[in-house]
């Protein structure tokens, strides 16, 4: 069975139907306190890189390269099937700092994880 996916920032309050809530920011999100957060798991290293996330800067005109570079990172990343592992396991919600909704490294990676055996 396959559970569902979510996503959310890390500045919204948490839903108590949410599942395991996984950071998946490389930093922890300015002015968020960890007891309010409600963190389960810091996954730092699914990230995008330091470098992949300098460039990309939130930029929509690189929207499209950033995808397709990330993408590239999450094939050879390891900790892709811990977080795969997880997800079978029951419901995640996959935490993000960003402002845009949209265009962000945790909508890259609920489709990786949606689109990539």
């Amino acid at each position: 069975m396959r559970h569902p996916l979510r996503l959310q920032r890390a500045y919204e309050p948490p839903s108590d139907d949410g599942g395991q809530r996984i950071l998946v920011d490389r930093l922890w999100p300015r002015g968020v306190r960890k007891a309010d957060a409600r963190i389960d798991l810091w996954l730092k290293e699914i990230a995008p890189s330091s470098d992949l996330r300098r460039w990309f800067g939130h930029q929509p005109e690189r929207w499209p390269a950033f995808r397709e570079r990330y993408r590239e990172e999450l094939r050879s990343n390891p900790v892709v099937e811990q977080l795969r592992g997880l997800v079978a396991a029951g419901p995640v919600t996959l935490v993000y700092g960003a402002k845009d909704r949209e265009r962000n490294d945790a909508v890259v990676l609920a489709e990786f994880l949606e689109t990539e055996a």
